[in-house]
């Protein structure tokens, strides 16, 4: 994760109040704090980064990521076509290639809800509201964290053993949200699964509901594991 993905920086508004902004419709759920790099060639998109490029430089240029609800081609402009619930992503590098196309490093800051479509430049905009996330210590009164820590450790644990791999639990961060977004982005499930999780407004409910989503999954991936090999080879697999 950055080493600051929490704090205030490119935010387009303040928390509540209304602002139009960019949008970047794609197949994933950006969470806070995850990094998401993008090659930028459609050419409606190259004007966005253009625009982005052009803007006053008061702050690092940011846009907003929703995930596609009905469908996989991305840009897709109908309300129905996306989730509600978003993340700003944060740019923190352009680079410009000899043939038009840009690379961008970005990273999820906050979230947003969409309001209305702006269909007034090639790419998407919208009217979208902040949506407040306090940075909060691990200690900050949720007896829930040493329980999800164990959760998730365990199924780190089971996950690694299934594939061979070496254990590798990342450095988990002292801010609580922080530490659930982690989470989040770590555990392997589907785009509508992660999404619920991106939409949890507040930081206990979305703790409780990871602490029960990884013992769940853990669960699942230890009657994989004692499964006949034919079910293991039949068994649907997770896209990400």
């Amino acid at each position: 994760m950055p080493p600051d993905a929490s704090s205030d920086g490119p935010g387009p508004a303040a928390r509540g109040e209304r602002a139009t902004i960019p949008l970047f419709p794609l197949g994933l759920v950006l969470l806070p704090g995850m990094l998401l790099p993008l090659n930028i060639f459609e050419p409606r998109y190259r004007t966005l980064v253009q625009d982005l490029l052009a803007s006053p430089a008061q702050s690092l240029p940011a846009f907003g990521v929703v995930a596609i609800r009905q469908g996989h081609e991305v840009g897709a402009d109908s309300v129905s076509s996306l989730y509600e619930i978003g993340t700003i992503a944060t740019v923190t590098r352009i680079e410009s290639l000899p043939d038009g196309r840009f690379n961008l490093m970005s990273f999820g800051s906050h979230r947003f809800e969409v309001h209305d479509l702006d269909h007034s430049r090639p790419y998407l905009q919208a009217s979208v509201s902040m949506i407040d996330d306090p940075d909060e210590p691990a200690d900050a009164g949720h007896p829930e964290v040493p329980e999800l820590v164990a959760a998730f450790r365990t199924y780190l644990e089971t996950l690694t053993a299934i594939r061979g791999d070496e254990l590798s639990v990342p450095t988990l961060p002292d801010a609580t949200n922080m530490l659930s977004w982690l989470i989040a982005g770590t555990i392997v499930v589907d785009l509508p699964v992660r999404q619920r999780l991106l939409e949890i407004l507040r930081t206990p409910e979305r703790l409780a509901a990871e602490v029960a989503l990884l013992r769940s999954e853990t669960n699942l991936l230890k009657k994989m594991a004692a499964a006949p090999a034919p079910y293991l080879v039949r068994a649907p697999q997770h896209p990400n």
